[in-house]
């Protein structure tokens, strides 16, 4: 059963970072007509970078690697931000490399698997950061504290089995954890909920950094007395 598609495939436009101190970013997405193949990167600093061959990234540290190879955004939510901004926002705006349509992002759980096409297999592993990036390519005011806000963050996914993608191509959600949280709901706690932040440890599929990252923070939770 197909649950959605692929609107677009949106690769990146190399272009100057006047954000951060480097000297590039591929935040700039731009639909693309031909299939575009997509493979594991490896590591986030010394691998390949994007899951997607030919798609630059300009913040190695933060940005791309095998827990973020992929990132998707539905056209549900840029519809929603559109009537919020009073403007219109064209896919692959925010960076994404799959707009999509017919797949609740927002709702996917962590670890959970999309068939997309013939051989594609992608996981959602966690909601999207904003960074100054962001912020300086949208010119919102107040727009990172914004979008974390909203909670609109779209997710992104490793590669569990290469292969070519296109716009049009069927998603199909094969698989869902028994254990596991919501990117939404995740983002959530990990932004705003440090007393639940155990929680997102039941999640099948959490990038092994971050749930290293989480212990860690629980050490210094203070209990609620």
């Amino acid at each position: 059963m197909t649950d959605g598609k692929v609107l677009s495939v949106n690769v990146g436009v190399e272009r100057p970072n006047p954000a951060k101190k480097l000297a590039m970013t591929g935040i700039d997405k731009l639909p693309v007509d031909h299939p575009v193949q997509v493979r594991a990167p490896g590591p986030k600093r010394t691998g390949l970078h994007s899951g997607l061959v030919g798609d630059p990234i300009g913040d190695t540290d933060h940005h791309g690697g095998d827990d973020q190879a992929v990132y998707a955004y539905a056209r549900e939510d840029y519809d929603w931000w559109e009537a919020e901004l009073g403007r219109s926002l064209p896919g692959g705006l925010f960076g994404e490399n799959l707009t999509t349509a017919g797949v609740d992002v927002n709702g996917a759980l962590i670890g959970e698997v999309w068939q997309i096409g013939d051989t594609l297999r992608l996981q959602p592993t966690f909601g999207r950061i904003p960074c100054s990036t962001f912020q300086a390519k949208m010119g919102e005011q107040r727009w990172i504290k914004r979008f974390t806000e909203v909670n609109r963050t779209g997710a992104y996914l490793r590669v569990l089995r290469p292969g070519e993608v296109r716009a049009g191509d069927p998603i199909e959600i094969v698989h869902r954890p028994e254990r596991s949280v919501s990117i939404a709901e995740a983002f959530r706690i990990y932004m705003h909920e440090p007393e639940s932040l155990a929680r997102l440890l039941d999640a099948e599929g959490l990038p092994a950094g971050m749930a290293d990252e989480i212990r860690d923070r629980l050490t210094r939770v203070k209990p609620v007395r």
